[in-house]
């Protein structure tokens, strides 16, 4: 494209003007309370955080009759405002078909497989939080160290931690406390992965 002196200058001109003119327009910030209609009849707006990541944005889930109809983003969280990249956007496919009914895909019972076991058997979850809770024990009772190279360590390394975004604060500090109980030193957050 050949323009001229005079036209590239009309063009910047315009374009100067255009973007001065976008500074002196008033942009109020978008707030749910604002919003006139209703989106979904008789809903139940539900607060919640997106699971994929470590940013924490703000979700509102739309819910009626135990049902979750519609999942936006919160235009009044400080950290999104409203939007959500395509996995959080996406965040309604994770536990819903198209119709609402439960993702056919998605485990939602307790599993086991033994040791060199080609099938996968259902358990109760109490029988799945004493095997873990048993193998925790062993492996601690195993593997605990508690003097490395003359000098008093009490460190597990045979376990490692990872921690989630998804959970808030208090109970990642739970974890934490209940990690360093058991002599846990590798402990992580997928945030930092």
């Amino acid at each position: 494209m050949n323009l001229s002196r005079r036209q590239f200058l009309q063009l910047a001109g315009v374009s100067a003007a255009a973007t001065a003119a976008t500074l002196f327009l008033d942009e109020e910030p978008a707030l749910a309370s604002d919003l006139q209609e209703i989106r979904i009849s008789k809903a139940r707006e539900v607060p919640s955080v997106c699971p994929h990541c470590s940013v924490g944005c703000g979700l509102i889930a739309y819910v009626k009759d135990d049902q979750l109809l519609q999942v936006e983003g919160n235009p009044d969280s400080p950290i999104n405002e409203g939007s959500l990249c395509p996995k959080g956007a996406a965040t309604f496919q994770f536990a819903y078909e198209a119709l609402g009914k439960p993702n056919p895909r998605r485990e939602l019972k307790a599993k086991y497989r033994a040791p060199y076991s080609d099938r996968w058997e259902e358990i109760s979850i109490d029988e799945a939080l004493d095997r873990i809770a048993q193998r925790v024990k062993e492996t601690r009772d195993r593997y605990f160290i508690e003097e490395k190279n003359g000098v008093t360590v009490n460190r597990l390394e045979a376990i490692a931690h990872i921690g989630s975004a998804v959970i808030d604060n208090e109970e990642n500090y739970l974890l934490t406390k209940l990690m360093r109980s058991l002599g846990v030193v590798f402990l992580e957050h997928h945030a930092r992965i």
